[in-house]
């Protein structure tokens, strides 16, 4: 059915950038939005961005004006470019999307990449 694959993980300096991309196999349920999601070490798992299928956005507050989420239905992936990044991003990220599985509709998690922001 649906599989995620996250890329884009990795070791970035304070203030530098990655991207990371989710491509997505399986036809997904697009009248739900997609969204990445992050879990740091201690804390619970918090929505970082999502968007829709008519492209609006929201964001945690925290990483407004930093990050940006994106999709391409095309190419069935979902990004989140992540810009001056500060060691409070230090996290495993996951991305979500939603399938139907048997006539219902079911949330689809990646298998997580970890980000580590260095000071």
């Amino acid at each position: 059915q649906v599989q995620l694959v996250e890329s884009g993980g990795g070791l970035v300096q304070a203030g530098g950038s990655l991207t990371l991309s989710c491509a997505v196999s399986g036809s997904i349920f697009s009248a739900n939005p997609m969204g990445w999601y992050r879990q740091a070490p201690g804390k619970q798992r918090e929505l970082v961005a999502t968007i829709t299928r008519s492209g609006s956005t929201n964001y945690l507050d925290s990483v407004k004006g930093r990050f940006t989420i994106s999709r391409d239905d095309a190419k069935n992936t979902v990004d989140l470019r992540m810009n001056n990044l500060k060691s409070e991003d230090t996290a495993v990220y996951y991305c979500k999307v939603f399938g139907i599985v048997r006539g219902t509709v079911t949330a689809f998690w990646g298998q997580g990449t970890q980000v580590t922001v260095s000071s």
